[in-house]
């Protein structure tokens, strides 16, 4: 079903606000434009008039919701969404109520992260053949993932010029940014790749750090298809993503006794919250910490 113009060009004018005035992150902008964009189809499917929803035509989306098997986590992000957009109605002085407002989320799943063990992990690293552009570039891929923890969106996005002494400055989520850092490792890839690999892929100046094979930026997914060759090359029963080695990344460093808060800073998240849900994965290694070294822990 394809949207009225009337919906679009709200939608668009919306967009516009959460670029210029909210300084949101294109992944954020892309996030509430599909969320509402679904709302829409909902409300002309069911002859809803959108500036005159009530509680009970918001629990009855709910209701459709949840007859699609939407998540709980889905549905709570779909209702922040809504949210945000009907007080952007407000204040547009299209509406005098949010009906959103009186809405509870639903409590979210909680899910463990994945992650690599460390073995795992230097088995992809030893896949990419460094004798070649396209691989010394897969095992920087590989390296500043893990070394760095930053996120997919902000991998592709990172410049030559951005890199200074081991240290790269990071435009994160709300456009914030932050510095990760990178050890040995990476160093001597990214040593490589920029004196040969990189040089031959750069055949149109181009500023950014990861190259395509048709000499142009790298794009999200292109990383993504990237990982799933490489995990296919080994012995690896697991599903890869660059979130899940940005988990191992976190892992790692509390499992080897970083302290939740620097790992929050590295991570580059708000909220300690966020940072959190890594305690759980880290459990029975405490646990095993604590019946090595405590005196009075066993006999």
């Amino acid at each position: 079903m394809e949207l009225d113009s009337k919906y679009l060009l709200l939608l668009d004018n919306y967009v516009a606000f959460l670029k210029y005035e909210k300084n949101y992150s294109n992944d954020t902008i892309k996030s509430y434009y599909t969320d509402i964009y679904e709302y829409f189809k909902y409300v002309g499917i069911y002859h809803k008039n959108y500036l005159k929803m009530k509680y009970d035509d918001i629990k009855n989306y709910l209701m459709y919701l949840d007859k699609n098997n939407d998540s709980n986590s889905t549905i709570a992000r779909k209702i922040s969404s809504l949210r945000s957009f009907y007080r952007y109605l407000m204040n547009e002085q299209l509406i005098d109520y949010n009906p959103f407002l009186s809405i509870k989320l639903p409590k979210k799943e909680k899910k463990l992260p994945r992650f690599f063990q460390y073995n795992e992990l230097e088995e992809l690293f030893a896949v990419p053949d460094l004798q070649t552009p396209l691989g010394q570039r897969d095992r920087l891929i590989l390296e500043m993932l893990y070394a760095t923890g930053v996120r997919v969106s902000e991998l592709v996005n990172i410049k030559v010029s951005d890199i200074s002494n081991r240290e790269i400055k990071i435009l994160g989520k709300g456009n914030k940014e932050r510095i990760a850092r990178f050890g040995d490792y990476a160093d001597e890839i990214l040593h490589l790749y920029l004196q040969d690999g990189y040089k031959k892929l750069n055949k149109y100046n181009s500023p950014y750090l990861f190259l395509n094979k048709n000499y142009r930026e790298l794009s999200d997914r292109g990383i993504r298809k990237i990982l799933d060759s490489i995990i296919s090359k080994t012995a690896i029963d697991k599903k890869i993503s660059p979130h899940m080695i940005r988990h191992s990344f976190a892992t790692h460093l509390l499992n080897e006794g970083c302290d939740l808060l620097s790992v929050q800073q590295l991570l580059g998240h708000e909220s300690l919250s966020a940072t959190s849900i890594y305690t759980h994965v880290t459990n029975d290694r405490i646990k095993d910490i604590y019946y090595k070294t405590h005196p009075r822990a066993k006999k």
